[in-house]
């Protein structure tokens, strides 16, 4: 019998797939988590993490792991690389048949009122909006009010910065770029993730970090404001668009390396 957990139903065949693969190869090595985090360079918690489906194993981290079990790198990293574009999209979403909506007659009145039909529904698709507007501006202001007060809390340990602005209103951090290369990779001082999936609505260090290295690409977010919205989605979109990568606005570990070791424009 196998010692490994189950892993999560919700996780996509494909990256269902990595994570077996990857499970297998440490199999293969005998090793612990500890010897393979000492010949991989990532640490014991990471690979639980990656083996159990809580998290996607960065690139590095999975040719790493081919080589130590033997494997065909080119191989693994090609599945990689789908299983990363189906966990940027989101864990997919099965509907049971008793969900699909029931065929109306055709000598229903519905049919006979085609224009009362199309009505109803464009009240309804529009209330659905509405909410769904009230509901995002809701979830962005609380955001908001929490990387302040994250801020608050790194201040004490972050290196002296020029002075951010915060004000008591829900009025974003003006973030300070400290831009350096270490590893032929580019950092900015507000966070070191390399796989941390960022979109629309998220807040703090993270999407600071990502709009720097959006600037110094040449794709321009505007204000270096942690917030991740529309004008830093689409500076996400053409950074993705020039460098021939899924076009979905969302920075995923493809994007990160893109963003960590693209050349300044």
């Amino acid at each position: 019998m196998s010692r490994w957990k189950a892993l999560p139903a919700e996780l996509h065949p494909h990256v269902h797939q990595l994570v077996v693969r990857l499970r297998r190869l440490k199999d293969h090595s005998e090793l612990s988590t500890r010897q393979l985090a000492a010949k991989t360079g990532y640490s014991a918690k990471s690979w639980q993490r990656y083996l159990n489906g809580g998290s996607l194993p960065p690139r590095e981290a999975v040719e790493a792991m081919a080589r130590v079990g033997g494997d065909d790198p080119d191989r693994l990293l090609a599945l990689h690389e789908i299983a990363a574009q189906r966990w940027a999209e989101g864990r997919a979403v099965t509907t049971d048949a008793a969900g699909d909506p029931a065929a109306t007659p055709a000598d229903s009145p519905v049919e006979r009122q085609p224009h009362r039909r199309h009505l109803r529904i464009a009240v309804a698709v529009g209330a659905v909006v509405t909410v769904l507007s009230v509901s995002a501006v809701f979830v962005l202001a609380v955001r908001l009010t929490d990387a302040r007060a994250q801020l608050a809390r790194d201040r004490g340990d972050a290196l002296p910065t020029s002075p951010a602005t915060v004000s008591a209103s829900l009025v974003p951090v003006i973030y300070t770029c400290r831009l350096q290369q270490r590893d032929g990779r580019w950092y900015a001082g507000l966070s070191r993730t390399r796989d941390l999936l960022l979109s629309n609505t998220h807040v703090g260090l993270e999407v600071a970090e990502a709009q720097c290295l959006l600037r110094r690409a040449g794709s321009p977010p505007g204000e270096i404001d942690g917030v991740f919205g529309p004008k830093t989605r689409r500076a996400v979109e053409r950074l993705q668009k020039r460098n021939g990568l899924i076009v979905n606005g969302v920075i995923d570990p493809p994007t990160w390396q893109t963003l960590r070791e693209a050349d300044p424009q």
